[in-house]
């Protein structure tokens, strides 16, 4: 019988996408028997979001990758916080855009969580590689917020290549205009597409941005049974953001007959490793043999 994988292959090269390259280290872009654990702005749900107290928490979950937010201050430096301002995680106010890296980084990015982790500061994208580089078998799922200018895209992309995360990352943004500036700086670097709706044309705009992965949210995967099959069949893998629900992971393992998706972005990472564990021993466990049983 044909692999799922070869089939989506065979799709890729018919859509125009670009053929996938050999296995990498990177655990998101490596077939495996169960969807890749991702953790969503590291274990958020027992430490700040987007800290280095919940990335290391991830690790230590057991997490294949960490998914942080990374944006630009006022003087191009690029910081990892999901919204365009500081208001929501941090004791300051302002937009993040209009804001130097100096002042983000003397906000209190803890205290809003929980008094305990009062003092985490806002982390650079340098903070977070070198947090990474401690733990060699945890990959990172980038994401860029809005639209980077080139110089900017390049500078990253260039520190990423210098750290030795090549074949660790998977860069992605919801904006086109961002992955088309990633594919132009550095199209050896792996790239996704996020999308919260799926508009016309989807595997038409991923072929040209050469993406290897279109990563759908949890919603519109449940409520389109086919979009995993048609991302998957055109040769993409499928990254589904964010889904905490046991349930809800089932289906995405395929447990109702689809195929299942190549990873899970979720806030629980030490949750969903533990529930994964038991699915793949439940897969290997032996069946009984006829007539045994208790007596």
């Amino acid at each position: 019988m044909t692999s799922h994988r070869a089939h989506a292959r065979a799709g890729r090269h018919a859509t125009g996408l670009p053929p996938l390259t050999a296995p990498r280290t990177t655990r998101l872009l490596s077939p495996a028997a169960t969807p890749a654990v991702v953790a969503h702005r590291g274990n958020s749900s027992v430490a700040p979001q987007n800290t280095l107290a919940a990335l290391e928490a991830a690790c230590r979950a057991g997490a294949d990758a960490v998914e942080i937010d990374v944006r630009l201050s006022a003087d191009g430096v690029p910081l990892v916080l999901h919204d365009d301002s500081v208001d929501a995680t941090t004791d300051g106010t302002g937009l993040v855009a209009a804001l130097s890296a100096e002042r983000l980084r003397e906000l209190d990015a803890g205290a809003w969580f929980s008094p305990a982790f009062a003092g985490q500061r806002v982390p650079t994208f340098d903070d977070v590689l070198a947090l990474l580089a401690r733990h060699p078998r945890t990959d990172l799922l980038l994401e860029l917020k809005d639209t980077w200018p080139p110089d900017a895209v390049r500078s990253l992309t260039e520190a990423i290549v210098a750290a030795g995360f090549a074949e660790r990352v998977l860069v992605q943004s919801f904006w086109p205009d961002t992955v088309a500036a990633l594919r132009d700086a550095a199209p050896h670097l792996p790239r996704g597409l996020l999308v919260a709706y799926e508009p016309g044309g989807l595997l038409a705009v991923c072929a040209g941005l050469g993406v290897v992965a279109c990563n759908p949210s949890a919603r519109m995967v449940a409520t389109d049974p086919g979009l995993v099959a048609r991302l998957q069949a055109a040769g993409l893998r499928v990254m589904v953001w964010t889904e905490n629900d046991p349930a809800a992971w089932a289906a995405l393992c395929g447990a109702g007959g689809g195929p299942a998706v190549d990873a899970i972005i979720t806030d629980r990472p030490d949750h969903l490793a533990g529930w994964l564990a038991g699915v793949r021993t439940a897969r290997t466990a032996p069946a009984p043999r006829a007539g045994a049983g208790p007596g």
